[in-house]
């Protein structure tokens, strides 16, 4: 996990303890909102997945808790989390200027997320 870019759901749980420490079910909601419901993790994504983080060293355990006879792990970033999720943050904000600047470039007319784009020749994306 160190030399190639996170996946986006590896991203988006770091990204949701950034905050501060959550349990499962909080990750999983942060997750889909912050991803704008592009992104629902199911139980065997999300904990496979922080298993790799804890393995990785960039995610531990924060705290446990005993909610309706259940436990609840609530888990934190790591400072080697933190920084390597600000790496990341950084690498793609870098890619995404590039790909916009290229486009400029190329005289498209870039919209906003998700909308349509259109060339200055009035051509659409």
């Amino acid at each position: 996990m160190t030399s190639r870019p996170l996946q986006e759901p590896a991203f988006l749980i770091l990204s949701a303890l950034a905050q501060g420490p959550a349990h499962g079910y909080g990750i999983v909601k942060d997750v889909e909102l912050s991803s704008e419901g592009r992104i629902t993790l199911r139980a065997g994504t999300l904990y496979g997945a922080i298993d790799r983080l804890v393995a990785a060293g960039l995610v531990e355990i924060d705290h446990e808790e005993v909610v309706d006879s259940r436990l609840r792990r609530y888990y934190r970033l790591t400072p080697e989390g933190g920084n390597r999720l600000a790496a990341e943050a950084h690498r793609a904000e870098a890619q995404a200027r590039s790909a916009l600047a290229r486009l400029n470039a190329r005289g498209w007319v870039v919209g906003t997320p998700g909308g349509a784009g259109s060339r200055l020749d009035g051509a659409t994306a």
